[in-house]
């Protein structure tokens, strides 16, 4: 046999006592919010450890201010072969609530679906269960004849919380976590028989907007009328945002949008993906983006401006008639292709300042921005990762968007210039974070097939 066709004989030969070893790291409750489980977030960190180490990676137990991190490397036998970055997080979101389990969180077991066989245990699907299908496929190589490429592995236990100790280590150890690509397991397929590859991550900016009218409340009986009241100067600002075709109307908002290419745009036409329906599940009808834009293209690869919050003058139970003296809301825009955070800030706050009437100032409180990310569509690591999930699955990889951001994807492109492949293998009802979650038994056995492809493909 050719020497994936081992790889993937030995990942079908293995899947029981895969599936075991899955089990043991299931059973660990590393809950990182809670510091309760301190102890055992170390626990499952050295598990992995002493996995990888006995897989021949050189792995060791990383300490940082909050839960440690796994880092390992192995070699591949051939030079000249690519050196890729495998991230992941042995950390678990809580449990609770507990007693709307159907068995106990961290007693991991395979239940029989109408869709088949599936691991039932918190952190099946995110994150425990995707990163072992990586490191299955590492041990299939092992078994028959070495890696195909150099690997590094990162492994944190703070994915759960924002991940607050990773900058710092990065900084610090750039030099070693450096590679050509960095892979990530915690994304989703389209569906049970349909993978996929997210290639964009919209970007963010958060603004806080204060307006500032009269020094103090006024009664609305005698002030009403001549006093300038912060929450019309607020709603005329807000309304002005969109134009008639829900467009934003920020001066060059668009700029560094592209349209997609036409290959993706009839692949994302082609999807079975009813607008209605998706809408209809949060008791919604009509679709409220751009006019000229499907529902999958509003949220995967156009950009958004959206109101989180007002506040202003009295909330409280039953009417009080006051002028407030100042009204807020907090905005944030969702960024696409090579938009500029830094210019649509710039263009909104002069946007907001042009709007604002004598008496009235304005205060803006920054609460973040960052780029959006998308893997060139010429890239050749993704159109070899492409032929590699149409060989397994039979079918063509969906390209997806996602319409949120990773943040490890946007901290190791700033700090280390890497760009990544984001394919996962859990599905929209995999429960994560919820009571019962879930991972496909197929998920976990072709996830890992998969792998293998994906890094001799890599290599070849």
């Amino acid at each position: 046999m050719a020497a994936i066709d081992q790889v993937l004989s030995t990942i079908d030969h293995n899947l029981d006592a895969a599936v075991q070893r899955l089990f043991g790291l299931l059973a660990i409750p590393s809950v990182s919010t809670d510091p309760a489980f301190a102890g055992d977030c170390e626990k499952a960190c050295q598990w992995l450890v002493n996995e990888l180490t006995g897989l021949g990676f050189d792995a060791s137990l990383r300490k940082t201010a909050g839960h440690p991190m796994v880092v390992a490397h192995a070699k591949a036998k051939r030079r000249d072969v690519p050196h890729v970055l495998f991230y992941g997080h042995y950390d678990v979101q809580p449990a609770d609530p507990v007693e709307l389990w159907e068995s106990y969180p961290f007693a991991p077991h395979i239940v029989e679906a109408p869709t088949g066989k599936r691991i039932v245990a918190r952190g099946a699907a995110d994150d425990k269960g995707q990163l072992m299908t990586f490191v299955e496929a590492c041990r299939a190589f092992n078994e028959t004849g070495g890696l195909p490429c150099d690997i590094t592995i990162l492994f944190e236990g703070e994915e759960e919380t924002g991940s607050p100790s990773l900058p710092a280590f990065l900084a610090e150890n750039k030099t070693e976590l450096k590679a050509d690509l960095m892979l990530v397991c915690d994304t989703s397929m389209w569906d049970q028989r349909t993978p996929a590859i997210t290639t964009m991550l919209r970007g963010l900016v958060l603004e806080e907007v204060v307006i500032h009218g009269a020094s103090r409340d006024l009664h609305s009986g005698m002030f009403g009328g001549p006093a300038i009241n912060p929450i019309r100067v607020l709603g005329r600002i807000i309304a002005d945002i969109h134009d008639d075709q829900n467009r934003v109307a920020l001066p060059g908002f668009y700029d560094g949008v592209a349209d997609l290419p036409q290959d993706v745009a009839d692949q994302w036409r082609a999807l079975d993906f009813d607008p209605r329906k998706f809408l209809s599940e949060v008791g919604l009808s009509e679709p409220a983006g751009e006019h000229d834009r499907s529902v999958l293209e509003q949220i995967w690869s156009r950009p958004t401006c959206d109101v989180n919050g007002i506040i202003g003058g009295y909330t409280g139970k039953g009417s009080k008639t006051v002028l407030p003296a100042q009204a807020s809301a907090k905005f944030s825009f969702r960024l696409v292709g090579k938009q500029d955070p830094d210019k649509i800030v710039e263009s909104f706050r002069a946007f907001v300042r042009a709007r604002l009437p004598v008496d009235c100032r304005v205060e803006f409180i920054p609460h973040g921005a960052s780029p959006a990310l998308q893997l060139p569509f010429s890239s050749e690591a993704l159109g070899r990762a492409r032929r590699a999930l149409h060989q397994e699955w039979d079918r063509e990889p969906v390209l997806a968007g996602s319409g949120g951001s990773i943040p490890i994807v946007g901290a190791f492109k700033k700090d280390l210039d890497m760009d990544t492949l984001m394919i996962g293998f859990g599905l929209d009802d995999d429960r994560i974070h919820s009571p019962n979650e879930k991972y496909e038994m197929s998920s976990f056995h072709k996830g890992a097939r998969s792998w293998a492809r994906v890094l001799d493909a890599l290599s070849s």
